[in-house]
């Protein structure tokens, strides 16, 4: 089979990105829209039943170009769902299921074993390993059996690493050891849906190289086991301006990639450090970034989707946990899209533009875009076949074209 593929530079893609700034009117397209397009499985965003009596948010997040996929972003968390014993409220998360539902969206379920958000009976009980075994195996298989097959994925175990990659000194690890991991990996496999999908999910996993390399060895640790994880969900909590580069996004998302599991950015954010002293060029740093973290997945076979952590700043949880710091998300407090949208939904126009013009000048549909290296720097790569082409735009669509001419003449 003939191939062909097309080397465009970056500066191709942020001329795009730029029109796109520049048109301020509603979306006829959208990020998930866009992202379907791009070959991946959803954009998403967290939400909670306290954003449920605002009409203006919900307005946005059933948009199905917008968004594809839900995380509650509390209300399945252990303190909330099992506050006593055997007692569970599923009062809240149904609620957020069943939204899901409604408007047609994929619901990504976060989390099961956490050492945070913890009731008190599960912190200061003094556990046996037995004893607490059996509390981790009824938590698991009752939270996982009341939702079934809702939940597209499971983030089973959350921020089990230190930064130094060492494990977290939690209650489940004071007993157990790692142990708990593996055990809590293997209730849920035998209790959910073959179809669902089951995570490690940590925040730093692409800015803290020790936690990385862990998270590596956490998971090579599993698959010699025999036990079943599917996924790696990078939090990815960013700072304006401190976002690693597209380089290094594409290199982390791979290192986990390469050990035959999805990846996913599961809780992408990119906050201000001083909202009161933000600059314009912080705006305009803040949107770069947010591109340079959603062009990593797309470079990512493996990848499949982004969630952003809230998609309004009027919802977002960092003003609370880090005062101060804030205006991290996508829409404004009064839901005015922000420079960082109309960076990143130009940056997918752009994206798909170029698999669609390879598309319909060779034929198929088997196009993969991936970043090379050159000696005139990074190049996108679109590939279709077997040749090497490398050029501007017009001049890659020419002799696409004129090759797609032959093609279909012999």
């Amino acid at each position: 089979m003939t191939r062909i593929s097309v080397l465009l530079t970056t500066t191709t893609l942020l001329a795009t990105t730029t029109i796109a700034q520049s048109n301020r009117e509603p979306p006829s397209t959208g990020l998930h829209s866009l992202f379907l397009s791009a070959g991946k499985l959803y954009f998403g965003t967290a939400t909670e039943t306290n954003n449920f009596a605002d009409p203006t948010y919900q307005n946005i997040l059933s948009n199905p170009l917008e968004f594809g996929q839900l995380t509650p972003e509390n209300s399945q968390k252990w303190g909330l769902i099992q506050p006593q014993p055997g007692d569970f409220s599923f009062n809240a998360s149904d609620q957020v299921a069943s939204l899901a539902n409604s408007y047609n969206h994929l619901l990504r379920c976060h989390t099961l074993t956490w050492h945070s958000q913890l009731p008190p009976f599960v912190s200061s009980t003094s556990w046996t390993p037995d004893t607490l075994r059996q509390l981790i195996t009824t938590h698991i298989t009752s939270v996982i059996s009341h939702f079934g097959s809702a939940c597209y994925a499971w983030d089973v175990v959350n921020e089990a690493l230190n930064e130094n990659g060492t494990f977290r000194n939690s209650v489940f690890f004071e007993v157990l050891g790692e142990e708990y991991i593996a055990h809590s990996f293997e209730v849920a496999r035998e209790v959910a849906p073959p179809e669902t999908k089951l995570y490690y999910n940590d925040f730093n996993l692409e800015t803290a190289p020790e936690k990385q390399t862990a998270a590596v060895e956490l998971v090579k640790s599993l698959q010699s086991k025999g036990v079943k994880i599917d996924g790696v969900g990078l939090q990815a909590h960013f700072t304006v301006g401190q976002t690693p580069s597209v380089e290094s996004l594409i290199a982390t998302l791979q290192r986990f990639a390469d050990l035959g599991v999805d990846v996913a950015w599961t809780e992408l954010d990119v906050a201000q450090e001083d909202v009161e002293n933000a600059s314009e060029l912080a705006v305009e740093q803040q949107a770069s970034d947010y591109v340079v973290a959603v062009r990593a997945c797309l470079e990512v076979e493996r990848c499949v989707g982004v969630t952003v952590w809230q998609f309004t700043d009027r919802y977002s949880w960092v003003p609370e946990t880090f005062p101060g710091k804030g205006d991290a998300c996508l829409w404004t407090k009064d839901y005015q899209r922000k420079p960082a949208y109309w960076a990143v939904k130009g940056f997918l126009e752009g994206w798909v533009a170029r698999m669609n013009v390879t598309r319909a000048f060779v034929g198929g549909n088997e196009t993969t875009v991936r970043t090379v290296a050159s000696p005139r720097g990074p190049l996108t790569e679109v590939s279709s076949g077997s040749e090497r082409l490398e050029g501007s735009l017009v001049k890659v669509a020419f002799i696409s074209f004129g090759v797609w001419l032959v093609l279909n003449m012999m």
